[in-house]
């Protein structure tokens, strides 16, 4: 955001979207009296020339400075106007569409001599379609500002799998899964606590977490390592890093920085009691029985996350257990490598996504913007004996909420 260029085209597209907006706002406040075109022309204004007010300014505010939960929800208001706008600006355009079309056929087919920009017979903006542009684009903020309460309703989902091949030993096992925690966004440690208590109400057998502990920086996690410390499975809590976790979105003032950042954030799974698994196997025995549990670093099929993950160093070893289990952060990684190549691999579990904190989800269907970009993005796929599942995450980043798909905790049963 210090890059003032990049600031000054932003301002120029919100004032275009706003005048543009403000056009259509005119146009159904016609009929109105002064007093409530001047109230609501004024709000309109105010709203918007705050917020061009505020970017053009932000370079100079020292804006990291402000209280993280002030800014989080500030920046997401905005955001959240923008998209709005911009939604029910799609409705705008499309009726302006409808009557340049309808100008073309006039000016083609009419009688020269009439103007059909005359007030009495011109060509009208369509109330249906602006009216529904202003509902769309309202819904959408509307929708945007309730999920700010969302964020920490965690929701617990039971799965149970089914394999042939699972040891009789590990039968009956119950693992919880979690993923995405983004310590760094947290503003309210009690409602984080009380996620973490309904984990350990599950009494579940074994833990894992797949990836982004953090958004950028070991510290972020130093007012939850009491919380998260609590976790405990009588057979091991296990974690593996994401794509957050490496602090590729920061400008280090050296990489000895960076990778020093790292090397503390292992400490920190450290100090939770967690074992993390780096591009590594460990074997899990219950009843008698031995499967292996594999865990690597971020490994993405998406040309701008990493492959830090090395499969060829994690799966050596594992050739001998009837049963494996894969944690790997992103999703991506199942098809373009793991079903591919790894074909004895039972069960892959992820996160990464957060289901984009948007969405839609009900039995028997669901429905994500992000689906666009992951083919597999938020609960259970199936192909041939090999599963995937993907948690839609325990914490949050960027938007501060979550709009239909909620924080989850996933209770897995194999059976």
């Amino acid at each position: 955001m210090r890059n003032t260029g990049f600031l000054w085209v932003l301002v120029v597209i919100l004032a275009l979207l706003d005048i543009y907006m403000f056009q259509v706002i005119k146009s159904l406040a016609s009929g109105q009296t002064y007093r409530i075109k001047l109230t609501i022309f004024s709000v309109y204004w105010i709203v918007s020339g705050l917020v061009l007010l505020l970017l053009l300014l932000l370079p100079y505010l020292h804006y990291e400075n402000w209280p993280k939960t002030f800014r989080t929800y500030l920046f997401a208001t905005m955001v959240g106007l923008f998209f709005a706008k911009l939604v029910a600006s799609v409705f705008f355009l499309i009726d302006d569409i409808r009557r340049g079309m309808m100008w073309v056929i006039g000016r083609l087919f009419s009688n020269p001599s009439v103007d059909i920009t005359d007030a009495s017979d011109g060509i009208n903006r369509s109330a249906f379609l602006s009216w529904l542009g202003l509902a769309v684009g309202g819904t959408l903020f509307g929708s945007l500002v309730y999920g700010f309460g969302n964020k920490y309703r965690y929701q617990l989902k039971r799965v149970a799998l089914k394999y042939d091949n699972l040891p009789a030993g590990f039968k009956g096992i119950k693992i919880i899964h979690i993923s995405d925690v983004h310590s760094g966004s947290f503003t309210n440690k009690a409602a984080v606590e009380k996620g973490i208590r309904k984990i350990m109400e599950q009494g579940a057998d074994l833990i894992l977490f797949t990836g982004d502990l953090v958004n950028d920086r070991h510290e972020e996690m130093n007012e939850y390592i009491d919380i998260f410390s609590q976790l405990r499975a009588p057979m091991g809590v296990y974690s593996t890093l994401g794509n957050h976790d490496y602090g590729d979105y920061v400008n280090w003032e050296s990489t000895a920085a960076k990778r020093a950042n790292l090397e503390a954030l292992k400490q920190v799974h450290a100090k939770l009691g967690w074992r993390l698994l780096m591009n590594e196997h460990v074997e899990l025995e219950k009843g008698g029985s031995k499967i292996a549990l594999l865990g690597i670093e971020n490994w993405s099929a998406k040309g701008r996350f990493p492959k830090y993950g090395k499969m060829e160093q994690a799966y050596p070893g594992t050739e001998k257990y009837p049963f494996k289990v894969l944690m790997s952060h992103d999703p991506s990684h199942w098809d373009a490598q793991v079903r591919t190549q790894y074909s004895d691999i039972d069960l892959m579990l992820s996160g990464h996504t957060h289901g984009m904190q948007f969405g839609v989800q009900m039995p028997g269907f669901q429905w994500s913007p992000v689906q666009y970009m992951y083919k597999q993005w938020a609960g259970l796929y199936e192909e041939g004996k090999q599963k995937l599942y993907v948690n839609p995450g325990y914490g949050f980043i960027g938007y501060p909420g979550r709009v239909g798909i909620l924080p989850e905790i996933t209770l897995i049963e194999l059976v």
